[in-house]
């Protein structure tokens, strides 16, 4: 049995599903032969209070494992069934570039946020955004997400991230003892848990730059309480970010 069994739904006596719902066992089957398919999941998960827990408890979590096998397998190395924040969050962040608000992060104009059909995530890259004292620490981060020709802006990149065991990794632990506060306004567009800077802590590496192609002063990114983090940089033009590569 995959999810204590409920037969009546829980969200109210007016729902249209009072009579009962598919076994658990059931609602697996068809979404597995339906390989995870996010939109449906998503609806599911709007029909009831009791397909909201299966969706979140179960069905995201299988679309986790199918769309980043390795990575999941990574996250519960370590015995533990769930990740931080939530299945339905880490979900969102696979498939998901948030944009940004005008007067947000680096004061971008506008970009709406996106859903995108496939995106690399990797364990290696994520080293290039720590500082060497939290080397030691899980980061995956995605290549970057362009959106060319911005105006003024330029060409921009948007790119997301999660860290592995986050409450107790070496950059929380830091952003806790220098006291960096959270930020005033800014709110995880996968969680929706209060973020840091860390450009404002001060704990962007150089090797970021040269691993997204950016430049030097236009770059930021953010971490979350539960270990998610999402940036956004101006990037070089093709050319320059080749020879910043090179560099590095």
């Amino acid at each position: 049995m995959l999810v204590a069994k409920q037969y009546r739904c829980t969200h109210s006596a007016a729902c249209g599903c009072t009579k009962g719902h598919l076994s658990e066992d059931a609602i697996f089957l068809v979404f597995q032969h339906l390989k995870w398919n996010p939109r449906l999941i998503a609806t599911l998960s709007c029909v009831c209070k009791w397909f909201s827990e299966i969706s979140k408890q179960v069905l995201w979590k299988e679309f986790c494992r199918a769309r980043a096998p390795k990575m999941m397998l990574d996250f519960q190395s370590s015995g533990t069934h769930s990740v931080d924040g939530n299945w339905k969050a880490l979900a969102k962040l696979l498939i998901y570039c948030s944009g940004c608000n005008k007067g947000g992060r680096l004061n971008s104009s506008p970009i709406p946020g996106h859903f995108v059909y496939k995106t690399r995530f990797s364990r290696t890259s994520g080293k290039s955004f720590l500082i060497p004292q939290c080397r030691t620490d899980v980061l995956y981060v995605s290549d970057p997400c362009e959106h060319l020709d911005q105006g003024e802006d330029g060409d921009v990149g948007f790119f997301r991230g999660i860290f592995k065991s986050f409450s107790v990794s070496k950059v929380r632990k830091m952003l806790v003892d220098r006291g960096v506060k959270l930020h005033n306004t800014e709110l995880c567009p996968f969680c929706k848990a209060k973020m840091w800077s860390m450009l404002q802590a001060k704990m962007v590496p150089k090797s970021a730059y040269s691993r997204l192609g950016a430049y030097e002063d236009c770059i930021d990114y953010y971490v979350c309480l539960n270990g998610h983090m999402l940036g956004i940089c101006a990037l070089l033009p093709l050319s320059d970010s080749e020879d910043a590569s090179e560099l590095e």
